[in-house]
Parts: structure tokens; sequence; C-alpha cells
């Protein structure tokens, strides 16, 4: 997963990029498990598609998004300017499915 930055993210939502993006903190240990399913996951998508964000560089985005909690998956599908979330990382094969119904359409 590649680091991108609120202004990277914003570009690609107002052009209709559809995109995965992790959310999460350093020090949370779901985190780490979501962040170790993702890593598997990420080997069975197309590349540039799935990306990561520290919560805590990203006030502005927890407001207008309206994140809850973390790990967080948001799915941009490139069409609507709101993301779906995910919040339950139940298993490799979950992510895998609701990233690849929301991004890869």
């Amino acid at each position: 997963m590649k680091p991108i930055t609120s202004k990277m993210l914003m570009r690609g939502v107002w052009e209709g990029v559809p995109q995965a993006v992790f959310i999460y903190t350093p020090l949370c240990g779901t985190c780490v498990a979501a962040r170790r399913m993702l890593e598997v996951a990420e080997h069975m998508l197309p590349e540039g598609v799935l990306y990561e964000m520290n919560i805590h560089d990203i006030p502005e985005l927890i407001q207008q998004f309206q994140i809850s909690s973390v790990p967080a998956l948001m799915l941009f599908d490139g069409e609507v300017d709101v993301p779906s979330m995910v919040y339950r990382m139940n298993s490799v094969e979950h992510l895998l499915n609701e990233i690849r119904k929301a991004v890869l359409k």
C-alpha cells in the first residue's frame, strides 16, 4: 500500500478514479492485523488501487467523510464523491470482495 495525501485523494475523487484507502493509526493492534490482511489482498488487485492514510494526518477528512473508527477502509467507486466505508475486517476474502465490488466494477 502506498501512502496518499489528502490532496492526492481528493484529486482522484474529483477525477473519478476508483480507489480504496486504508485508514489506520500506528499504535492500533487491530490496524496491524487489518494491514496484514490488506497486504495479502493487495497482491490480488491491480496496482494503484489500494492506498493508506494515518488518521492523525487527516483531521479534515475525518469530519468530511465521518470516519468513526480505525481501522477503516474507504471505497471510492469513481462515480460518487462519498465513499462506502468498511470497518469490519473479517478476512482477506471479505476485504477483497468489498474492494472488488466497489472499485473494480
